[in-house]
This record gives C-alpha cells, structure tokens and sequence, in this order.
C-alpha cells in the first residue's frame, strides 16, 4: 500500500473540490484506509469531472470535446496541458505510479458521451452497458487501488453493484433528468408498464409512471442481491471499495414507496443518515 502522495494543501483543496461534487464518496473516502486516501481521492473526482460535463455546457457538443481531452489525457496525450488542471496531473501520476489500466478510464469517458444527449436508454442490457463503463468501472478501478491481485477475483461483484448504484442515482435524479428530457430508465421497463420515454416525461399517467419506477428500482435490487452474493468471494484487502454501496438499498426502499413522486420529490435520506450508514457499513464490512 502506497504512503499519502498528495501535499497536505494539494489534499484540502482535492477533498473540498470532492465534497462539493460527490458528498457521498467524499464520506466514504473518510472511512478508508490513509494508506490509500489520496489515491481514491483522485480517482474519485476524475469521476466527477466526466460525470459533470452535462451540468457545465449548454450544448452537446462542447461537452463532447471536454470528454476527448479528458480521454486524450488519461491516454498520455495533453501533458503540457493536464499539468496545470489538479485533478488530471494527480491523475497522470498515479496512471504511471499504479500502473493502472488505462482502458477502463478512456471506455468511462466515452460512456459519458450519453449523458449529453436525450436519447432514451433503449432496454436493461444497454443500461447494464453504460452502467458497466460507468459505475462498475470505478468500483474495479477502487479495488485495483486498493489490490490490485486481489482486483482480479472482483470483477462480477463490480460490475452487478455498479448496475445498482447506478440505478439509485438515477433514482436519485429523477426531478432534474425528468426537467431536463433526459430519460434514464429503460425503454422495454417503460413499454412494460404502457409508457413511453414520452410520456413517461409528461407525467401524466402517475399510476403507470409509479410502476415504472417501481421496476426499476427492482432492476436495480435485482443486481444488488447478485452484488451482495458475490461480494462474500470479495478478498477482505479490496472489501472497502465497495463502501459506497451500502447506501443503495435505502434508495430503492424510498423509491418503490415514493413511486411517482420521484418526479419532484428527492429520494436522497439526509446527509447525517447516510454519513451514519457508511459508518455503520464500515464498522460491519457489509453493504
């Protein structure tokens, strides 16, 4: 395990800038082990970077190019020019003092080119897709961090928990992406349940709409229980990449209670409630 690698200002300035864009891998990130802080810390707001690009332009296209340099940079390209960004310059260090696979990061950025636009996510396997490339790369990325040896043996229990912590954030979303066109649950989740991405948005219909949601958290169960059966074979030394998860079933529980009214009304438990779950997650080593 590598010693803190981050100067104590450069890590102040990281951690607010992390706190401000992910809260909740900000407050797991406090409960992981210091050995490997700094290296989570970069991982995880490379993360927000990308998954922020759609909330900072007004059109597809400038998000599209923000994506490339973000993709050209973990690649080895734009050196000059990452070393003057915080977040990529951490990043290209610990690529190189990791060796840590570059693919995945490239394959995360180009996922991301979906949130730009309001294309309905066509049915469950291209969702698992995007949230394989997305959610589940950065819980194998962690796991690498943390073992990578011990990272080989995780993939499945990675790739069903990114699948339902996807899910929950998009939950999670429902009152901006439904303000914004932007449609996340799948198209044969909808047409089970009489809607389409169209009216789905309007809204209208909120017993079929509650129905839909309803689905979808169970999609997301579904994969949480795989997550959960396979997380038992997880090697004890990467088992903390997974602490985020542990606030994905509350979600689905709100969720499939609220149903409809997940439209306007935030599913997210307060921040003293999910600081105390990940804390108690930590104390068990379940999630």
């Amino acid at each position: 395990m590598s010693d803190a690698v981050l100067s104590d200002q450069s890590r102040s300035e990281l951690l607010a800038s992390l706190r401000a864009a992910d809260i909740d891998r900000y407050l797991a990130l406090l409960l992981m082990s210091a050995a490997v802080r700094d290296d989570l810390l970069v991982l995880f707001l490379f993360n927000a970077e990308i998954a922020a690009v759609r909330d900072r332009v007004r059109e597809a296209l400038p998000g599209e190019m923000r994506l490339q340099w973000w993709r050209d940079m973990v690649s080895g390209e734009r050196r000059e020019e990452a070393q003057a960004h915080p977040v990529a310059s951490a990043l290209l260090e610990l690529i190189e003092r990791r060796a840590l696979p570059v693919e995945p990061l490239t394959a995360m950025c180009d996922a991301r080119i979906f949130d730009l636009y309001d294309d309905p996510m066509q049915d469950r396997t291209s969702y698992e897709g995007y949230a394989g490339e997305t959610a589940s790369a950065l819980l194998q990325m962690s796991a690498f961090v943390l073992d990578p040896t011990a990272a080989t043996r995780t993939s499945t229990a990675s790739g069903h928990a990114g699948v339902a912590q996807a899910v929950a954030g998009h939950l999670m979303m429902l009152p901006i992406t439904q303000a914004r066109g932007q449609v996340f649950i799948p198209g044969d989740l909808l047409s089970a349940t009489g809607l389409s991405r169209d009216s789905f948005l309007a809204g209208a219909d909120r017993d079929r709409s509650a129905n839909a949601i309803r689905a979808f958290a169970g999609f997301g169960r579904e994969h949480l229980g795989k997550a959960r059966a396979a997380l038992v074979e997880v090697p004890p030394a990467v088992n903390s990449a997974y602490l985020p998860v542990a606030l994905v079933e509350t979600v689905l529980d709100r969720a499939e209670k609220k149903a409809a009214d997940c439209l306007s009304e935030t599913v997210r438990l307060p921040q003293w409630r999910r600081q105390w779950q990940l804390w108690r997650a930590a104390r068990r080593g379940t999630f």
